[in-house]
């Protein structure tokens, strides 16, 4: 049983496609990962600069098939 592949999807997504895709990734609901990730930005720390990072680095759908 193969694990599904880290991608961001071209449909579905807000503005980069980042909690989209790792919600795909493990199942997740992205409704539900979009609401941690905008509340763990009243947290200090470089979450932001880790959605700039996964933007960059996690590939679009396309190129990942």
């Amino acid at each position: 049983m193969s694990t599904p592949t880290l991608f961001r999807p071209r449909q579905g997504r807000m503005i980069g496609g980042v909690c989209a895709g790792i919600a795909r990734r493990f199942g997740w609901n992205p409704t539900t990962v979009r609401v941690v990730a905008v509340a763990s930005i009243l947290i200090p720390g470089p979450q932001v600069l880790a959605y700039v990072i996964g933007w960059i680095f996690i590939p679009n759908e396309r190129q990942a098939a």
